[in-house]
């Protein structure tokens, strides 16, 4: 480490405030009510509950989402035994990734004990807080003694990481480097470099998997594991055998796979012939491997690599299993973590691996989408559907092994309810799927070879909610979606046009467009440039306008404003609307917002504000929402007398007597929208209950300050943005729009689309 990231660190560790975690309620604290019900005399309740059924604490406290990190600090990192007190920063760290990757609260413990007796005291000690039990860092061999006692004395899961997380990533890169090499693993031969605990563990559950004990070869810092060895606990004796090996290089003819959890270079280049054809070799020291696997290509191209680095293909890392373990162990009610739950999570990474990478994991790692194969058999790290696969797998294997105290009824409901961990829009948008999924549509794409959009079209050919139509040119959208690894039916389940060389198609459509576009402005030359371009804005609304396509997701690259000026002279709007509008939605931490209008319309009339609000409110109802309207302003319900001020008061009115029933209110201050207790202390009779979810602004410039300024002060989620008030489905996504931002428009599309076909039944082609 050099002086500048030493420094970076410490700095990162200490500001703005020390440490990586903090402890945050769930539940508001805002009245007096609130705070009899927290505490005395309401928490009484809860305590009286759970002593008459202690399995009531899972309903009452935070003991089902919350694990314990312990450590003694005897084995931390590669620092070695440097005490539970320096060991703290790491477990911090590991308590972030637990909340980061998989929503679990975790408080880190360390304990000033070496002696296990003492240790496992303590530990079994603080059963009635936990959920679940994660060891970390605990120096071998008392790291196996610690983990079978309070795996005996207690009725949670006890998982130490080092051993078993490592067990399982390693078995996942094992499981597909063999079938891309073409072995078996009943058939091949394993030799170790290490036998500690995490080496011991990885062979134990290779060979619970199918790798036959008597393949395995065991070497150390001592050499060879022989039959003649003493002093060795059992999990090293099982594989002890009568040999004439005595070193590492002795043990290496014909192996197929080399395992190594080591030290820095230990595997020497010239001995790779040593090794069979197609081996694998895990290289998983850190920060050096065994062997660096540079070397390993220039003397064996045959062989694949992987290593603990993240700098090289193929890293095994802890991460990509642990936190969903829990995840699923948690949600379940399991007692323990047994074999099949562990095996049951090999199978799910490993199958991960073998499908295309999500964007997010492309963004994470360069913009590079990886594709199975000898550079990628393994997930990367922070590829956001482990959970969606890990978790499933290891809840119905504690169910099917009867370690299940809270077995889980409905998969399907339960991998929903998984994906607010995966994508924060999961939750809003789940209603919105379902539905599109009932009667998918044709929508149509106006930027076809955006990385972003094939990426989204895959997501929504996996969830099977729509019919795409990419538009762009062939030849670039083939080799993009082959680069990509995704898998999708060119000109099957996608089909593929191109507004420049597909006359048959957009010929026909090019004199409504000129003349459409002639009274925007455009001159005919100008309109048939547009309809061609590679953008395909003016192409995919001319579909939508024909019938050729049922819902339409333009935009994405260039100005936003460009792309609406090809939309509107072709989508009119609908009958009796006067105006379109754009609505944004923000998904934070505290819940969901919508926001209008943000885009459109400058300085809106009351009349607009109207026409807007009741427009919003149908897009917030399709998300499965009951709208409750905020209209904002400087001014708090009369408060101010500006023309701002009364143009909302007026709204208000025009909008109660359209929607006598809509629960809305205003002119007044963001806080009051947002806080029941603030909104009580100002007005005695509102309407609004509760927290606004649709915020109505005065101005554009209101409305698009605070969707952006919330969405990179609160580490917003956005979706949108929607477009309102046009008689078509038609949304333009902006420069920043993720692939599941376009997957989840795309719903909202198809669902429009669903609706309009209600009111006036089938469009046909033409």
């Amino acid at each position: 480490m050099d002086d500048d990231i030493r420094k970076a660190a410490l700095d990162y560790h200490r500001l703005p405030r020390p440490g990586k975690l903090s402890v945050e309620p769930t539940k508001r604290m805002a009245t007096q009510r609130d705070l009899a019900l927290a505490y005395s005399p309401g928490v009484a309740a809860a305590c009286e509950a759970i002593r008459e059924d202690p399995a009531t604490a899972y309903d009452y406290t935070a003991r089902g989402n919350l694990v314990a990190v312990i450590s003694n600090g005897s084995a931390v990192l590669g620092l070695g035994n440097i005490g539970p007190l320096a060991g703290k920063p790491v477990m911090e760290g590991k308590a972030v990734l637990f909340k980061k990757f998989a929503g679990i609260d975790v408080f880190d413990i360390e304990v000033d004990a070496q002696d296990p007796d003492r240790f496992c005291d303590v530990v079994a000690a603080l059963e009635p807080t936990f959920g679940a039990i994660n060891l970390e860092d605990i120096k071998a061999p008392e790291c196996f003694g610690i983990e079978a006692e309070l795996r005996r004395r207690m009725r949670i899961p006890v998982f130490h990481d080092d051993q078993h997380g490592t067990a399982i990533t390693v078995a996942a890169a094992v499981r597909n480097g063999l079938l891309l090499q073409g072995k078996s693993i009943a058939d091949i031969r394993l030799v170790t470099s290490g036998a500690g605990a995490a080496a011991l563990a990885c062979v134990d559950l290779l060979v619970s998997m199918g790798l036959r004990t008597e393949n395995v070869t065991l070497t150390d810092i001592q050499g060879a594991i022989t039959a003649d060895r003493t002093g060795m606990l059992p999990n090293m004796a099982r594989y002890a055998k009568a040999t004439s090996a005595r070193t590492l290089a002795d043990a290496l003819p014909g192996a197929d796979v080399f395992l190594g959890l080591s030290a820095p270079r230990v595997l020497k280049a010239e001995w790779l012939g040593l090794f069979a054809e197609k081996p694998l070799i895990l290289a998983l020291a850190n920060p050096e491997p065994e062997i660096l696997p540079e070397a390993v290509r220039m003397v064996r191209p045959d062989a694949i690599v992987a290593t603990g680095r993240s700098d090289y293909p193929n890293q095994v890392n802890n991460v990509l299993c642990f936190p969903f373990i829990f995840r699923g162990a948690l949600d379940c009610g399991a007692t323990t973590i047994n074999e099949e739950m562990k095996i049951a999570a090999v199978e799910a990474i490993a199958e991960l691996a073998r499908v295309e990478a999500s964007d997010v994991v492309a963004a994470a790692y360069g913009g590079a989408a990886p594709v199975f194969g000898p550079d990628y058999i393994i997930p990367k790290p922070f590829d956001p559907r482990l959970i969606l696969n890990i978790a499933p797998a290891v809840a119905r294997a504690a169910m099917e092994s009867g370690v299940a105290k809270r077995p889980i009824e409905d998969f399907s409901t339960y991998q929903r309810q998984l994906e607010r961990f995966v994508f924060r829009s999961g939750t809003l948008m789940s209603p919105v799927f379902e539905a599109a999924r009932k009667i998918p549509k044709r929508v149509v794409y106006g930027e076809g070879e955006d990385e972003r959009v094939l990426r989204g079209v895959q997501s929504v050919l996996d969830e099977g909610i729509a019919k795409p139509i990419l538009l762009g040119r062939r030849s670039v959208i083939a080799e993009r979606v082959r680069l990509m690894g995704l898998r999708m039916d060119l000109g099957e389940t996608v089909r593929i046009l191109d507004p420049s060389t597909d006359t048959d198609v957009f010929g026909p459509l090019l004199a409504d467009y000129q003349r459409m576009a002639g009274r925007r402005g455009l001159p005919p030359d100008a309109a048939a440039r547009a309809l061609a371009s590679p953008r395909g804005s003016a192409a995919a609304a001319m579909l939508l306008h024909a019938g050729l396509a049922d819902a339409a997701i333009c935009g994405g690259t260039g100005d936003w404003w460009q792309h609406i000026k090809h939309i509107l002279p072709i989508i009119p709007r609908r009958p009796g609307v006067g105006r379109a509008y754009a609505l944004s939605c923000l998904i934070l931490p505290a819940g969901v917002l919508f926001v209008c209008d943000t885009h459109m319309v400058v300085d809106p009339t009351a009349e607009q504000i109207a026409e807007m609000t009741l427009l919003s409110v149908e897009v917030v109802q399709d998300f499965g929402l009951v709208p409750k309207v905020a209209l904002l302003s400087h001014s708090n319900f009369g408060a101010s007398d500006s023309e701002s001020a009364r143009k909302m008061r007026r709204a208000l009115a025009l909008i109660r007597d359209r929607a006598p029933e809509l629960e809305v209110d205003g002119e007044m201050h963001a806080d009051t929208a947002l806080s029941e207790a603030v909104r009580q202390r100002t007005i005695i009779d509102s309407r609004l209950t509760g927290s606004a979810n649709l915020l109505i602004m005065p101005s554009l410039d209101a409305a698009n300050i605070s969707a952006t300024l919330l969405r990179a002060a609160a580490d917003a989620l956005p979706v949108g943005p929607v477009m309102l008030g046009l008689s078509r489905p038609i949304h333009v996504i902006v420069p920043s729009a993720t692939a599941r931002g376009i997957a989840n428009l795309s719903a909202l599309a198809v669902l429009q689309a669903q609706n309009q076909e209600d009111l006036r039944g089938p469009v046909e082609a033409g």
